[in-house]
């Protein structure tokens, strides 16, 4: 009988070739090194002491033992909380909120096809309106130390008494320094100081962060206009026969051109224009009020003199204007020139006339002496209408936009910018408004400021009493929405319990634990209603801001004398809106610098506001040169040259870049300044993810659903985790046909709803955090080291033995 004949053998099971890598980047809050490893050992691969790729130490060569690892990747960690958080001197960056939140109104512009004029006047009014909170923060200074310090507790005998170490200004020591004009020149220095420091920060900032060059790559391609094919493949379809793109392809995002992340140029010039308007404002107020006086009655100056200085003056004040409309960003290309003249002439030739002023104001005049208050009530009153009538503009040309191409998600129905817009002026007439009132308080001891009772000074400008007496006001109307809310947020949880029962059936329902999820998940659904938050508040503050103007310049009296005569409780009701207005302003500005200080020491704190924050802080200086700078413009960079090096020494490897809530973001934008060729080398796994719920319904031009949809087409394959129990990430909402796949969720949270055999200790509700712990985290990134392939069949033991073991796949 013959031998059977040995069994075939076994068909190995395929695997894949090359080395495997996994990019984490975390999200709002930061994260070390060794939590994002889960390794106490960690070496940093490259990069400094701010922003840095590590690993874990036994990782450190990971790509030429591939053997090790299997089909898992190499993980690597890139921490960028050095870019965002730091000592407690950055809270004094909440003190240019108002700077950061006109800037995201840029940002928010609706989705525009074929309306470049009317893109280019939304830059423009918003740039404008950034210029006015300049001026604004700048006459706020000026009429602290100028009006309500130098003019008036200064010429008031009682005051100057109160105050000792204003004695050498007080006329009574008839010093050198008693003259009026002399002692607005001193006081000048304070203003000019302030605007000196913002332009210091913004230039050391900007050498930090806009000067971060990408790396070589290619500029906007003139053959492909549109960039379809850089943006979704060479066999995308083109744009239709009259030049706009087809709908099937969306438009190359801007996120993905070349000079997105380096806006150096355009910091540079606003820089510029923005501190020359900073030092002629204070040279307007300081010029001004000597040529009224040289202009009212005969004195040693020549009136020419004052003529023309205000002159000079008007003509740099034109070339500012000028400077602020003529240009906005280039991202076709990285623009590595800088307006040398210009970044050098404006400012220095504002700050000259600002020295011709102070010399100006300090030719004696024997004559003048400081009675009432500086006649600033105008020019704050022009400023404050002029913010209005921009905002209103602004909101006429995003409704436009948003009515020719419009989107279902977008907030407001596109009127998101102008709404922001408006919120950051009422910040800055807050905060402003906030130190004059209680600087002027403080200066007059037991008086108030503007009611002629007991009061040493006249106060500050009749405006701001009018527009601190409307806080009150405006809180009150907030209340309206917030029991809405309140009460739909019940009404939802109530609804919810059954759904989160029927979800973890068969198991024995608990009522707490059912109210717990149920109110959580409720809870996390208010993040949906924050645009009509943002609506509620900025409209009224429109309105409330007009009638300000109008009390005060029908009255030219503060609301609390403006009542006089109009009965007892009319009159009641002025006094006490006025009064605690006045408080309010006062208390929540020494609030909100004392919170921002916190949470820059507590981690925890940090992480409440850290969501806005991080949000604000993430767009470059499109709008405003003095606010915070762009963490993004040194992170996107970052990680989009480590994945280039990484691909391009290994031809044969898989990256995938796992992005948690914000680091989602960076991930994305990275992603989308990759080559194509690299772009499509890369897996996006992406989890809590603010893509769509909050940037692609805030931010349409940019993270839209047309450059989601991009983003789809040009990575090799994507997937995205949420929770219905995370108020900031939610599902991305691809639209396309057949349904791509991308969202996984709602993932289920807790993942027990009670004691169970293998966890039999109860299980927290994750919400935002945490997703790695989830089993689906783990299916999702094996799904996606899946595809990216290509697989080949393993080889055998015998072959392994012949010498091919532990050879490098790169």
């Amino acid at each position: 009988m013959a031998p059977a004949a040995p069994p075939p053998p076994a068909t190995p099971s395929p695997e894949h070739t090359g080395s495997a890598l996994e990019l984490l980047v975390h999200g709002v809050g930061g994260a070390t090194p060794q939590e994002m490893l889960g390794d106490p050992r960690t070496v940093r691969v490259t990069g400094d002491t701010t922003a840095a790729v590590y690993r874990r130490t036994e990782d450190a060569h990971g790509e030429k033992h591939p053997e090790r690892y299997g089909n898992e990747p190499v993980a690597e960690a890139y921490c960028w909380s050095g870019l965002t958080s730091g000592n407690g001197s950055r809270a004094l960056w909440l003190l240019l909120l108002p700077f950061m939140v006109v800037n995201l109104a840029h940002w928010m512009r609706p989705t525009a096809t074929g309306r470049t004029r009317a893109v280019r006047l939304y830059g423009v009014l918003v740039r404008l309106v950034a210029l006015s909170l300049t001026v604004l923060l700048t006459a706020a200074a000026c009429e602290v130390a100028l009006d309500l310090l130098a003019w008036q507790c200064a010429g008031a005998d009682a005051c100057a008494e109160r105050r000792s170490w204003l004695g050498f200004l007080s006329e009574r020591q008839g010093g050198w320094w008693s003259q009026p004009g002399r002692r607005l020149a001193l006081a000048a220095l304070v203003p000019t100081a302030l605007v000196g420091l913002l332009w210091y920060l913004s230039n050391r900032t900007w050498s930090a962060y806009e000067s971060q060059r990408p790396l070589n790559g290619e500029d906007f391609d003139e053959d492909d206009p549109f960039g379809v094919a850089a943006a979704h493949g060479p066999d995308a379809p083109g744009p239709a026969d009259d030049g706009s793109p087809r709908r099937a392809a969306p438009v190359r995002p801007a996120l993905g051109r070349p000079g997105f992340w380096y806006g150096r140029r355009l910091v540079a010039r606003l820089r510029a224009a923005h501190t020359a308007a900073g030092f002629l404002t204070v040279a307007a107020a300081v010029a001004g009020a000597a040529a009224r006086h040289d202009r009212g009655a005969e004195g040693p100056v020549p009136r020419i003199v004052g003529a023309a200085v205000e002159g000079g003056i008007v003509l740099c004040a034109l070339v500012v204007l000028w400077v602020v409309c003529r240009r906005g960003r280039s991202e076709r290309t990285r623009d590595t020139r800088l307006d040398g003249a210009l970044i050098s002439c404006l400012p220095g030739s504002a700050l000259a006339l600002l020295a011709l002023a102070v010399l100006y104001a300090s030719w004696s005049r024997p004559d003048w002496q400081s009675s009432g208050a500086l006649p600033v009530e105008t020019a704050f009153r022009f400023l404050t209408l002029g913010q209005g009538i921009l905002v209103v503009a602004l909101a006429v040309v995003a409704r436009g936009l948003y009515r020719r191409t419009p989107e279902p998600h977008t907030v407001l129905y596109g009127l998101g910018g102008p709404a922001v817009a408006m919120l950051a002026c009422a910040l800055g007439g807050v905060m402003t408004g906030g130190v004059a009132q209680r600087v002027a308080d403080w200066l007059d001891g037991p008086g108030t400021p503007g009611m002629g009772h007991s009061s040493d000074i006249a106060g500050p400008p009749v405006l701001l009493s009018w527009q601190a007496s409307v806080i009150p006001v405006l809180l009150l109307l907030l209340l309206v929405p917030v029991l809405v809310l309140v009460v739909r947020t019940a009404r939802t949880a109530r609804r919810l319990g059954p759904i989160v029962e029927a979800e973890y059936a068969p198991e024995e329902p608990d009522e707490g634990r059912t109210r717990r999820i149920a109110r959580i998940r409720a809870t996390a659904a208010l993040t949906d209603s924050a645009p009509w938050i943002v609506g509620v508040v900025s409209a009224a503050a429109l309105l409330l801001g007009a009638g300000a103007i109008a009390g005060s310049w029908y009255s030219d009296q503060v609301p609390g004398r403006a009542a006089d005569g109009s009965g007892p409780l009319l009159e009641s009701l002025a006094d006490a809106a006025q009064s605690t207005g006045s408080w309010l302003i006062g208390f929540g500005f020494i609030l909100f610098v004392a919170g921002g200080r916190r949470a820059y020491k507590d981690a925890s704190a940090r992480r409440t506001i850290g969501i806005l924050w991080d949000v604000g802080t993430f767009w470059p200086r499109a709008a405003h040169p003095f606010a915070p700078p762009c963490y993004a413009e040194r992170a996107v960079p970052d990680l989009a040259s480590r994945m280039s090096a990484w691909t391009s020494t290994m031809p044969r490897g898989r990256l995938v870049i796992s992005g948690h809530s914000q680091g989602s973001v960076l991930a994305a934008s990275a992603v989308w300044q990759l080559p194509d060729a690299t772009r499509r080398r890369v897996a996006l796994l992406t989890y809590g993810s603010p893509l769509e719920r909050l940037y692609g319904r805030w931010f349409p031009a940019y993270f839209g659903a047309g450059p989601l949809l991009g983003l789809h087409r040009s990575v090799h394959c994507w997937r995205n985790l949420w929770r219905a129990t995370d108020p900031i990430g939610g599902p991305v909402r691809i639209g396309a046909d057949p349904d791509p796949g991308v969202d996984r969720g709602p993932l289920k949270d807790p993942l027990a709803y009670g004691r169970t055999t293998r966890l039999p200790l109860p299980e927290p509700i994750l919400g935002h955090s945490d997703y790695q712990a989830d089993p689906a985290f783990a299916d999702a990134r094996a799904e996606l080291l899946a595809e990216l392939g290509p697989l080949v069949p393993r080889q055998t033991e015998a072959r392994t033995q012949k010498g091919t073991s532990g050879r490098s796949s790169g």
